[in-house]
């Protein structure tokens, strides 16, 4: 029948002068188009793969093992590594519809579009601040707490650091990590902020916040990611902070902005919490569940940007392979556990739960993000599984706090960003040292507890996380706290017949329902 649909079309596009023809597909023929349609992508992405793993090899010969390569082989192997670091951000990128259709789907009805409207916006403000402002205080040189050149790109080289990517190719790979954080943010905050109080914040996190404080652990003399080495912080630690591709950089930053707005808006009204009533407490029901669990697989599909592609190296072809097992692992055994433990032990026990389960998975994949270059597959399962009950256990605690959480971003992003970010001091294999333009550097593996590497990495771990965790918690709090006490509609919480009324917060803020039941 689809094939016969095809040819149809064909046969009108040739008999018919007018520049649009309506098409009316049947539910079975939408579902193959989709099917065809999504499958030619997959098949196109492996074909890139592929390429990227065969040129190297036709290309560099074992007269090269020494890494002593002429000006022509460099040349080629900056522009396979570009095209890798182009590829990864076009999948990071991709997450939007993937966060987009989560927390969409885990909030309700009356608050969809507000949510959706919120979502395009974030991009769009993170866009350009992230060129005018961002990028220049996050990875330009300065000190060890803020870049202080590259604005709106001028002055820039043409490449960045020693990685040999073109610089606007490398811009647009971290402006995809910083939208990755301006849209967690939005998550615990569902259902009750102003759309113009989300301009507000906004401008805050991705302008300032993100860029500045990520400089400490990802600028190039961040005083972080220089900590442990000689005339900078704790030189006798011998260590510093490493967070691969954003386990602590991205997800708790966003998770600490999302608990600091939770904590200023307070809940929903209506919102009843379990510890207040056992049998009518919790979270209300996703409005739906299909779309939330769509834009997981989604989210997970993005993940194969986000940390292979932060090697920005297709040269380091072991890592790229390993890190996205030890992803895939982690999100596996992140979903298992989060899907257990409520069967086990929650309120609907003996029920399989499907919000959780989705959760689970992100925790996984949220945990594995720093530590995925260093640690083996056993240690990405053990670390997923962890995550599962971090997320299922930060869940409960935010429900005894009465913290209104709708979608879950401050147990899924914040609590198992903390637990990945210090799983590397005890689960980092020693095997491993670092990626680079031309392949692995494996001089100076990492190396941790569990592995008889010592308390040293651990350490450093944990002084980073700490110190990004409360920086960003405290400044955030500040922000939102100022934002919600500007007069209305600037202020951060909207008014309250915003949430009551029929139309509830779409209605409200943006005169439009996202669904329409009339043709």
């Amino acid at each position: 029948m689809f094939s016969s649909t095809l040819k149809n079309l064909r046969q009108m596009g040739r008999r018919n002068s007018a520049p649009a023809v309506v098409i009316q597909l049947t539910k079975a023929e939408k579902w193959k188009m989709g099917i065809t349609i999504f499958t030619g992508k997959i098949l196109g992405l492996f074909v890139v793969l592929g390429i990227m793993k065969m040129l190297p090899g036709m290309m560099f010969n074992s007269a090269n093992a020494a890494e002593t390569y002429t000006a022509h082989e460099t040349s080629m192997m900056n522009s396979i590594n570009t095209v890798w670091t182009l590829v990864a951000a076009f999948l990071v990128f991709g997450m939007q519809a993937g966060f987009v259709m989560l927390e969409a789907g885990f909030a309700r009805t009356k608050e969809t579009v507000n949510v959706l409207l919120e979502c395009i916006f974030d991009t769009a403000i993170c866009g350009v601040l992230f060129y005018a402002i961002g990028y220049a205080f996050m990875f330009s040189h300065g000190n060890g707490f803020i870049g202080q050149n590259w604005f709106f790109l001028n002055g820039a080289p043409s490449t960045y650091e020693a990685t040999g990517i073109p610089i606007l190719a490398h811009w647009i790979f971290q402006f995809a990590f910083a939208d990755t954080t301006s849209t967690i943010t939005s998550g615990a905050m569902i259902g009750r902020t102003s759309f113009r109080g989300d301009i507000l914040y906004s401008i805050g996190v991705t302008g300032f916040i993100y860029p500045i404080i990520g400089h400490w652990a990802w600028g190039p003399d961040g005083w972080l990611a220089l900590m442990g080495t000689a005339d900078h912080f704790l030189p006798s630690l011998g260590q510093g902070f490493r967070d691969f591709a954003g386990s602590t950089v991205v997800h708790t930053i966003g998770g600490a902005i999302s608990l600091a707005g939770a904590l200023v808006l307070g809940p929903r009204i209506g919102r009843v919490f379990t510890r207040d009533d056992k049998e009518k407490g919790g979270l209300p029901p996703a409005h739906n569940l299909p779309l939330a669990a769509v834009g997981a697989f989604i989210l997970w599909f993005g993940w194969y940007g986000f940390n292979p592609g932060s090697t920005l190296s297709a040269m380091d072809a072991e890592g790229i392979g390993r890190i996205a097992a030890n992803t895939t692992l982690a999100a596996c055994a992140g979903s298992l556990t989060a899907m257990l433990l409520p069967l086990w032990f929650g309120p609907n026990k003996g029920k399989y739960d499907l919000p959780f389960t989705i959760n689970g998975l992100l925790a996984g994949l949220v945990a594995i993000t720093a530590p995925c270059y260093w640690v083996s597959p056993l240690g990405a399962v053990l670390i997923g599984l962890i995550a599962g009950v971090v997320v299922y256990y930060g869940t409960l605690v935010l429900e005894h706090f009465r913290i209104d959480d709708p979608v879950g971003a401050v147990p899924v992003h914040f609590a198992a960003g903390i637990w990945g970010t210090l799983s590397l001091g005890f689960f980092a294999s020693g095997q491993y040292g670092a990626t680079g333009p031309t392949g692995a550097d494996v001089s100076a593996p990492v190396k941790g507890l569990l592995y008889g590497g010592g308390w040293d990495v651990l350490k450093a771990q944990l002084i980073g996380s700490a110190v990004i965790t409360l920086s960003t918690f405290a400044v955030a709090l500040v922000l939102m706290y100022i934002v919600n006490k500007l007069p209305y509609p600037w202020k951060l919480r909207v008014e309250p017949e915003a949430e009551t009324g029929p139309g509830g917060l779409d209605f409200f803020e943006h005169g439009v329902a996202a669904y329409n039941d009339h043709d």
